[in-house]
């Protein structure tokens, strides 16, 4: 009855810790025949293979002795020689193992010890795998738990059946919590660790807003109201730009709810944040426009190829589009992925005279004219020398006060001007040791085969280990600030995809890929751009 008792016993402790971690049965049970088996060893010797096998319905403990079938036997503990393996099994071959029943052993205090912490670790181990397979789906969830406890401002959360945390760079600014607070935050991390699986959350990421939004709105959680685009300075400020799929729900009104109160649920949740509600649009302008209100904007120039945008402003207005330590512009800066530049009209008009004054002397200088007729040209709009020689006649001579002699004259001498420094430009680049063979790249001038001289660049396998970032320039955004890095043609009107073409026509041309090759990527880039979109068309 005793060995009846213990094996019940054995049984119930199991159910009791797999009940406990939330983790399978069987696994205590293996955890408890991995630790039999170790105690087992350090009875039988630690040479000795131990085989530990608990019936999972009655709880029958038996023991094997594993001996491995060998040609010679050197390890008596371990090894059996084939003929003495085939005395008891006739079908035992070499590499097989046999077995041989051990009887019951009488655990002392250090086994025991030992077996305790085989299985604390076994089921440890098990535990954190069930957490991190639980968890590792959840990412973009918003989850609730209680303050287990604050260590150095980060703050450690119970999950019911985990921990997680929230680092202190993830809390909203001046929020304290305190042991046993309930707490709501967006899981956006979850990593397996030396130290197990971590759960990360946090309170400061734009997704949180987005998802709380959804728990407030049935219309975003139905995908009537998409939300597009969410910029936020936790604690203190926030844009989102909403769009709706049903042109006769106002998507603005709908999140903002009945007296404001969809929108205040969310900023009671986020400590008092300020939540500016903006319709998206495709146009960047009028997104623009929307995203620095309360400002009134006067007018907006936009430069796609760098993604800039300047925005003019009423003098008295400066202050309210840049918002406190530039809070406001920047916000909408990250909310429509664009650089903003803000101007006042003054500030406008001062640059505008400024540049008509450099354009009007840039005339002078070149085409040897009097004032007046750079002035006429610079108030036409034209900007530089190329564009009075190359631009069709007729739009000189129209212009009150020329006629065709005159525009005929102008544009001789401003081909004249602009063929003597392309000579110059052409002289200093032979001196920097450029090859001709460059000018074979379709879109390259004497002027930017001076500034790739001045880069290093000597020939066109030079020219090959360009990316468009080192010709055009790129972004990178820190700290919600965009810092722009100029390119080599940082002073020349190339696009990014011209860039491309001009570096792929000179890998083509050095042989390090073939046109095929670059025809075959191409139309694969083309159907994946199709796939893209029909996939967001659906979407939308």
């Amino acid at each position: 009855m005793a060995v009846s008792a213990n094996r019940l016993e054995l049984l119930q402790i199991a159910d009791a810790v797999a009940r406990e971690k939330s983790i399978d049965r069987m696994i205590v049970i293996e955890a408890m025949q991995d630790a039999i088996q170790k105690a087992a060893r350090s009875r039988y010797g630690a040479e000795t293979e131990v085989k530990a096998e608990i019936n999972p319905s009655t709880g029958e403990l038996k023991m094997w002795r594993l001996l491995e079938v060998v040609e010679t036997v050197e390890e008596y503990s371990r090894q059996i020689s084939l003929e003495d393996a085939r005395n008891r099994n006739d079908a035992a071959q070499l590499g097989d193992y046999v077995t041989e029943p051990l009887p019951p052993i009488e655990f002392g205090r250090i086994a025991a010890q030992s077996a305790k912490q085989v299985i604390v670790q076994k089921v440890r181990d098990a535990e954190r795998e069930r957490m991190y397979e639980e968890y590792k789906d959840r990412i973009g969830e918003i989850i609730n738990g209680s303050v287990k406890r604050v260590e150095y401002g980060n703050v450690i959360v119970d999950l019911g059946r985990g921990e997680a945390i929230i680092r202190r760079d993830e809390l909203i600014p001046r929020e304290t919590f305190r042991y046993g607070d309930r707490v709501r935050a967006y899981i956006h991390d979850v990593r397996q660790e030396q130290r197990g699986p971590q759960i990360f959350l946090s309170r400061t990421h734009p997704q949180f807003m987005a998802k709380l939004f959804t728990q407030e709105v049935p219309e975003i959680y139905d995908g009537v109201i998409n939300i597009r685009s969410i910029a936020r300075d936790p604690g203190s400020r926030a844009k989102i730009a909403v769009t709706s799929n049903d042109s006769s729900i106002d998507p603005v009104g709908a999140c903002v709810g009945m007296r404001g109160s969809r929108v205040q649920a969310v900023v009671n949740e986020l400590q008092g944040e300020k939540i500016d509600i903006i319709p998206w649009t495709d146009s960047i302008a009028d997104l623009v426009v929307s995203a620095l209100q309360p400002a009134e904007v006067v007018k907006v120039v936009l430069d796609e190829q760098v993604e800039r945008v300047e925005v003019v402003v009423p003098d008295e207005q400066l202050s309210l589009a840049i918002g406190r330590r530039g809070q406001n512009v920047r916000l909408a800066s990250q909310l429509t992925g664009w650089d903003i530049d803000i101007l006042t009209e003054q500030e406008e008009s001062e640059r505008r005279q400024k540049e008509f004054t450099e354009r009007s002397d840039l005339f002078m200088n070149a085409m040897n004219v009097d004032e007046m007729v750079a002035q006429l040209l610079a108030s036409e709009g034209f900007a530089s020398l190329e564009e009075v020689a190359y631009v069709e006649p007729i739009e000189i001579s129209s212009i009150e006060g020329f006629d065709e002699e005159t525009a005929a004259e102008i544009q001789a001498r401003a081909s004249e001007f602009l063929e003597q420094a392309e000579r110059e430009r052409d002289q200093k680049r032979t001196e920097l040791g450029v090859q001709d063979e460059l000018y074979e790249i379709d879109g390259l001038n004497a002027a930017m085969l001076v500034a790739l001289g001045e880069d290093g660049v000597k020939t066109v396998e030079d020219f090959a280990g360009y990316t468009p970032d080192d010709l055009v320039g790129w972004k990178e955004r820190e700290n919600g600030e965009v810092k722009f890095f100029d390119g080599v043609f940082k002073d020349f009107p190339v696009s990014r995809e011209e860039a491309e073409d001009m570096i792929m026509f000179a890998r083509v041309k050095v042989g390090w890929i073939t046109q095929e090759e670059l025809d075959g990527d191409t139309q694969d880039l083309d159907e994946e751009a199709e796939t893209a979109d029909d996939a967001e068309a659906q979407e939308e």
